[in-house]
């Protein structure tokens, strides 16, 4: 089952993080706001879902793996590529 909410928080973070809000304890207690979930959605879900498992599996310790893990999401989420396969068969050059 971990496996599974992996991929799928990397092919669809915002549904994941719509089905742990919804459906969940998960945000409990992991941003002293509601702010910051709600602009990590729309920004950076996947770093979103970064952070709100470093404080469950890590106990929030921000060592050398976790850290990286950031890295990698904030990478993830502000990657062109994920914009290309948005938009790709709207240019009007395409066949």
């Amino acid at each position: 089952m971990p496996f599974l909410l992996a991929i799928l928080a990397l092919l669809t973070p915002r549904l994941l993080v719509a089905l742990l809000w919804f459906f969940s304890h998960w945000f409990d207690g992991v941003f002293p706001s509601v702010l910051w979930p709600i602009v990590g959605f729309l920004v950076l879900p996947t770093t979103l879902l970064w952070c709100s498992v470093v404080t469950h599996m890590f106990g929030g310790a921000w060592t050398l793996w976790p850290t990286v893990g950031l890295v990698v999401a904030i990478v993830i989420d502000l990657s062109p590529v994920r914009e290309h396969r948005r938009f790709r068969g709207t240019r009007s050059g395409d066949a």
